[in-house]
């Protein structure tokens, strides 16, 4: 049973019962029924047309279900309009798909579990697992998202932009529970990759895979922390990189310049690097510029800081840092940094570990913890 096979067809089939009039929210139950069934029955008796099957059934029990609620009259019209069995339509739905679960009406948390169950193929009980909240919870969330969605008409373009503001919430989840949520967004960018031209869905499928490629160096066996200037680059996926920056290398060439390919350019930079030292930090900050002009982000001038500071001294760094708000994510951190790199370690120790109380994630937390207790013990010698 291959079960990457099933999940890849989950918006084809989907999309193919809305375009022939399923609401959404009845469609995807459908599909979620056919995929039970081809759980059951593929093993012993697998099918010359796999997602011709799963039309089939779903289309059969979505009309099951239009059956039963005849107090519908636009559904009972459906039932007589029947398509003969045959070869699906070669049109592919998965875009559609993907904006309508990614609909500005939806809350990013819901456009995210829409997108996993919809367009991923991914059951409840995975979703849930993978973000630790209970399985009740989640399908809450779901059938909300399903709800709002299903009277939508999707008459005008969609959104790229918030289809990949979505993926790359998912892919920022990295992995918990028994769902590998960073490997599961890279296949959905590939597929969005395969049914739309444009260069920021090539952007956001380089940055994913450069950042990716580094996921084995990034802890320690014990499970702390590594910093990026502390890994190990041989461990890190030359294949992935080298896909990445091709991918990015096409992107670029095209002169339509997006938030993630400049994010791409900067993790590329950082990626052939041989050494942290080898780092050519003056380009980074000039990618810094690009993504500041075209964002507007007060994280992405948090991030210059840094750059900046590597670029051009710790006190250039401070300096930079000075004039943002000292309320960010991970503000205190940066200036534990560089305070540390400028030689006033009582200082960056006070602020590792102010920045550690603050931290929501463990592992983040041990990390500055560590940072304050090393530079504390290095000044009580």
């Amino acid at each position: 049973m291959d079960e990457a096979l099933l999940r890849g067809l989950v918006p084809g089939v989907l999309g193919i019962l809305v375009r022939r009039g399923a609401d959404f929210a009845a469609a995807e139950d459908a599909v979620q029924d056919a995929l039970v069934e081809a759980v059951r029955v593929w093993p012993a008796d697998p099918p010359r047309d796999p997602k011709g099957w799963l039309v089939t059934v779903a289309w059969r029990r979505f009309l099951d279900a239009t059956r039963a609620d005849t107090a519908r009259r636009r559904r009972e019209d459906l039932v007589d309009e029947e398509p003969a069995p045959g070869p699906v339509s070669a049109v592919d739905d998965t875009l559609r798909l993907y904006f309508l679960c990614a609909h500005p009406s939806l809350t990013p948390s819901s456009a995210v579990a829409l997108t996993l169950r919809a367009v991923g193929g991914l059951t409840t009980r995975q979703i849930a697992g993978a973000y630790l909240v209970p399985e009740t919870t989640m399908a809450q969330r779901i059938s909300r998202a399903k709800r709002t969605v299903s009277g939508v008409r999707l008459d005008r373009p969609g959104d790229v932009a918030t289809v990949l503001r979505v993926l790359y919430l998912v892919f920022n989840e990295g992995y918990s529970g028994d769902v590998d949520l960073a490997a599961e967004a890279i296949r959905l960018t590939r597929q969005l990759a395969a049914v739309i031209d444009h260069p920021e869905v090539a952007g956001l499928l380089a940055l994913m895979l450069l950042h990716h490629a580094r996921r084995a160096a990034r802890t320690a066996p014990d499970g702390a922390l590594v910093p990026l200037a502390e890994q190990d680059r041989s461990r890190w996926d030359t294949g992935a990189i080298a896909e990445g920056v091709g991918i990015l290398q096409a992107a670029l060439a095209r002169d339509r310049l997006g938030e993630f390919q400049a994010q791409a350019a900067v993790a590329a930079l950082h990626a052939d690097a041989p050494t942290a030292e080898e780092t050519d930090w003056v380009q980074i900050v000039e990618w810094y510029d690009e993504l500041a002009r075209l964002t507007d982000s007060p994280v992405v001038l948090l991030n210059r800081a840094v750059a900046v500071g590597e670029a051009d001294g710790p006190r250039a760094g401070l300096a930079a840092l000075s004039v943002l708000d000292g309320s960010l994510p991970r503000y205190t951190a940066v200036a534990a940094y560089l305070h540390e790199r400028a030689g006033d370690t009582a200082t960056a120790a006070r602020l590792y570990a102010e920045a550690a109380r603050a931290a929501s994630d463990l592992a983040e937390r041990d990390h500055l913890t560590r940072r304050a207790a090393r530079l504390n013990a290095g000044r009580d010698r």
